[in-house]
């Protein structure tokens, strides 16, 4: 649908850009160029989170990782936690995804993100929103996200092989 009305590029055209970028179904869509501290301190907050309090090597939390989907999908979410052991290019399906949610990218991280993590079956989908100081969990359940509630001071144990944990009291 966008890609009738906007030019689309592909993979290749996104490897060649500079500045921050994303690749949503061809359409290219500018990152803000530097993420504002509260952004920042939920982002590595929840990284080290999942990194400490997972139980097993194989897995672990990155800030800012490219996930190359397909040719016209290259997303950077805030956090990923992978349990793959590709070394370079992110191209396996994370176990769970955070987005940390401002007012400029609250649409593409509610709705346009939502909907890809979901079709791309992520397990779990969390949107931070520190200005609330407050997080919604989604889990993947017969292929659609379903709310697992709102956190905000409380501890949440992903039910994964790799369990991990965010104890949002130290988050917020």
């Amino acid at each position: 649908m966008l890609a009738e009305v906007f030019e689309t590029y592909t993979y290749k055209d996104y490897e060649k850009w500079e500045g921050d970028w994303e690749l949503i179904g061809g359409i290219a869509y500018a990152m803000s160029p530097f993420a504002i501290v509260s952004h920042q301190r939920v982002s590595t907050r929840i990284a080290y989170e999942l990194n400490k309090n997972k139980k097993c090597e194989e897995c672990e939390a990155l800030v800012e990782a490219e996930w190359y989907i397909d040719s016209e999908n290259v997303v950077r979410p805030d956090v990923i936690f992978t349990c793959s052991d590709e070394e370079e290019k992110l191209t396996q399906t994370p176990e769970i995804i955070v987005e940390v949610v401002s007012k400029s990218s609250a649409k593409r991280d509610e709705v346009v993100k939502f909907d890809i993590y979901e079709k791309e079956r992520v397990k779990y989908y969390v949107l931070a929103y520190p200005e609330f100081k407050k997080a919604k969990i989604y889990k993947l359940k017969d292929g659609k996200y379903q709310k697992i509630g709102d956190f905000y001071n409380e501890r949440f144990e992903f039910d994964l092989d790799c369990k991990s944990a965010i104890d949002f009291s130290k988050v917020f």
